[in-house]
């Protein structure tokens, strides 16, 4: 994984580098998303918490009782199964409205089951769904359901492993994907799991606790320029040398709180309304859960696993992911690549996905779930171009 180098920091003195940093870092936050508290059931203080806190955290389950609402839920299920809507439920369980869909479908991000469990009242008997998660929580909620519905299958692993974990169920090819980036409210509310700067915890950050190295682990072996590189790359911190040099100061990394203190002691200054942690907790947890390099992995795999006309629906809640997808799907509905572009004369590529679309949430929807103002939907159909794996990704 490559690092950038800090002498390619913007300067403080560059206003048009500083103003592109913020608008990036402002949509780098700590956000959920798989799933975020209702607004009904949140009080007026935690709802401004929530704004406050740039979407990063909320009250407690233990201060408030909550449920989860799922980002862009109906966009995301019409999108996998090519609808332009779905038809309204009024009785999912008897199977009225629902478009009774066959074929083999992916939730790659299974969560709380949100889109999974609305995707399943539109497929038909014979269907498949196949649901993967690192979380060790996230997969006992997911057998739970598997339990009671024979459609669904579960992979506790990451969507990275998504071709040879298919490969073990006996699929080569399915009809749609689904992917939901980043983190969920769950995680960042349950303090003990480390993602957030406003509970005490462990300074862990692991997506699945079952395996590899917690980001305190980490912290005590690395050195100051590899976690100044780590906090400018993957959270675009332009003072990420000086936090870097505070945190390699501390005694211990045993508490999440005394983490975001020595960050916000050693941070110069930070936007009104956001916490000077926000996006060193992000560049820590992204690195420390290959988020990134599994998401271009996941990508380059959805292009000869999806059937011709198949769909990609991916939600991304900070610059860094949705870049990733928006250039991939561009390169790949274009068929022009970086590798062609001094060529005198390029060679044709393979189109492999139609012309992609991008959905936002709606007014409301952000209006009672604060952290879905950042989300975005990207989804594409693909075309039946014949998958050529020489082609670089």
């Amino acid at each position: 994984m490559s690092l950038s180098k800090s002498k390619s920091k913007p300067t403080p003195n560059s206003n048009a580098n500083d103003s592109s940093a913020a608008d990036h870092a402002e949509s780098a936050t700590n956000l959920s998303s798989v799933e975020a508290h209702s607004a009904q059931n949140l009080t007026e203080e935690s709802r401004q918490h929530i704004a406050q806190e740039s979407g990063e955290d909320c009250a407690t389950s233990d201060e408030l009782s909550f449920i989860h609402d799922a980002v862009l839920l109906p966009e995301t299920v019409a999108a996998v199964l090519g609808v332009k809507s779905l038809p309204p439920q009024k009785d999912a369980t008897k199977g009225q409205n629902s478009l009774q869909m066959s074929g083999i479908y992916v939730d790659a991000t299974f969560g709380r089951g949100g889109h999974s469990r609305l995707l399943l009242s539109h497929l038909a008997d014979d269907a498949k769904l196949i649901v993967f998660d690192k979380d060790p929580t996230a997969i006992s909620v997911a057998k739970e359901l598997a339990s009671t519905d024979s459609r669904v299958h579960v992979v506790h692993d990451s969507f990275a492993t998504l071709t040879s974990s298919l490969a073990a169920l006996g699929i080569t090819q399915v009809d749609g994907l689904m992917a939901d980036l980043g983190i969920s409210s769950p995680q960042i509310d349950d303090g003990s799991r480390g993602f957030s700067f406003m509970r005490d915890g462990a300074v862990d950050m692991r997506m699945d606790t079952s395996r590899g190295q917690s980001v305190a682990e980490w912290l005590e072996k690395v050195d100051d320029e590899t976690l100044a590189n780590v906090l400018y790359e993957f959270g675009e911190e332009r003072h990420s040398r000086r936090i870097a040099r505070a945190i390699k100061q501390m005694d211990s990394y045993e508490s999440t709180l005394e983490l975001a203190e020595v960050i916000k002691i050693a941070h110069p200054n930070w936007q009104r309304g956001k916490h000077p942690a926000t996006q060193s907790f992000q560049a820590m947890r992204i690195f420390i859960n290959n988020e990134l390099g599994d998401v271009d992995d996941f990508l380059a795999q959805s292009i000869p696993i999806l059937k011709p006309g198949g769909q990609l629906a991916v939600i991304s809640f900070h610059s860094l992911e949705d870049r990733r997808i928006k250039q991939f799907l561009q390169r790949h509905s274009k068929g022009q690549y970086p590798e062609d572009e001094n060529l005198p004369m390029p060679p044709k590529r393979p189109r492999y996905f139609s012309k992609p679309k991008r959905v936002g949430p709606s007014k409301a929807e952000i209006s009672h779930n604060p952290r879905s103002r950042s989300a975005w939907l990207r989804l594409a159909t693909r075309t039946d171009s014949d998958y050529l794996p020489d082609v670089e990704q």
